[in-house]
């Protein structure tokens, strides 16, 4: 059984393919094994992953047909042994020590659940670069740092929720900030997430099933050092997307997670939930309502939004907004 199993959903990605696997195989840790899922991918990935498993056993191929990235992840779940999971997005890469400092750091205090950052200032100039036409595919950092990982200080909490907000600011959680709904920020025991599915057929995938991990109160170290370099990329499933498949995504996505909180989180989690994800999700899928074009497509979101209405979902709101953008709802139900 390795210590760590990283799963890497793979689509479409042979322009990044080499440098992810590549970031993994140099990892300084090095009781790994990675899940590499090819969900059908019609381009050249499925011959780089048959090249990396031919050079390195711990690479494992799962081949299946195309299903979604929640589909993907969840299949890699299933074929994985590691006393602990990853989540590796195959545009994506990982500094070289991002395994050695959070199996270190979960076994150091106990714990279930290590999160870390990612490069803002690396994907900031990407962005800058893409704006301009430029591949950014096999760009890396000129200079990545080397940490000394007996130095470097966590938070622990067993009381995640409080420093999580999917708003851009933290002016309502707890220091230190865990912004923004994103698995692949973290190292996961194996036994506390392996029952919890991505739901399938939906974009914005991560918002339920991260928030459905934080609410089981794991003990957590909490780091503030970039691990995780994200690659801005314009042809990924969400910048892709229809605005309605968007709008039907987050309403699946606030549903499930609204009944879960409901029935298990405490009165203060469930203040924090609504503050801080239900209602920036809810205002964002109100916001992109303004983009649909068809009677068809303004129909379908009405109906979506009628269901969570009367499920009770807008029921709390917290602030002016909140509620301003409440009347907004009804009145579109209504209209």
């Amino acid at each position: 059984m390795p210590a760590i199993s990283i799963i890497i959903p793979v689509y479409n990605v042979e322009k990044y393919l080499r440098r992810c696997l590549d970031s993994v195989l140099n990892q300084t840790f090095t009781d790994w094994q990675a899940i590499c899922v090819n969900d059908g991918s019609p381009d050249g990935s499925a011959a780089i992953l048959s090249e990396y498993a031919a050079r390195d056993a711990r690479f494992v191929i799962v081949t299946k047909e195309n299903g979604g990235l929640s589909d993907a992840r969840n299949s890699g779940m299933c074929h994985a042994t590691g006393e602990y999971i990853m989540y590796l997005d195959s545009d994506d890469f990982i500094h070289p020590q991002t395994m050695e400092i959070a199996y270190f750091m979960a076994q150091r205090d106990n714990a279930d659940m290590v999160s870390f950052g990612y490069d803002v200032h690396l994907y900031r100039f990407l962005h800058a670069l893409i704006q301009k036409g430029q591949d950014v595919s096999n760009h890396v950092p000129l200079h990545i740092p080397v940490y000394d990982v007996s130095r470097i200080r966590g938070v622990v909490t067993q009381h995640m929720l409080v420093h999580c907000t999917e708003r851009n600011h933290g002016f309502g959680a707890s220091r230190p900030v865990r912004r923004h709904c994103f698995p692949v920020l973290c190292l996961y025991r194996r036994e506390m997430v392996c029952d919890l599915k991505f739901i399938r057929g939906i974009i914005m995938e991560d918002f339920p099933w991260w928030t459905s991990v934080i609410l089981r109160r794991p003990r957590t170290v909490m780091l503030d050092i970039p691990l995780y370099f994200y690659m801005p990329n314009s042809d990924s499933i969400l910048h892709s997307s229809k605005a309605l498949r968007m709008v039907e995504s987050i309403s699946v996505g606030l549903g499930y997670v609204y009944d879960l909180y409901k029935s298990e989180a405490t009165v203060l989690e469930m203040s924090h939930f609504n503050r801080e994800f239900l209602w920036p999700f809810a205002i964002t899928a109100m916001r992109i309502v303004r983009c649909l074009d068809t009677s068809n497509d303004i129909e379908a979101a009405r109906r979506v939004f009628a269901d969570l209405y009367v499920r009770g979902v807008f029921n709390r709101p917290i602030s002016m907004r909140s509620r301003k953008y409440r009347r907004r709802i009804q009145r579109f139900i209504q209209s």
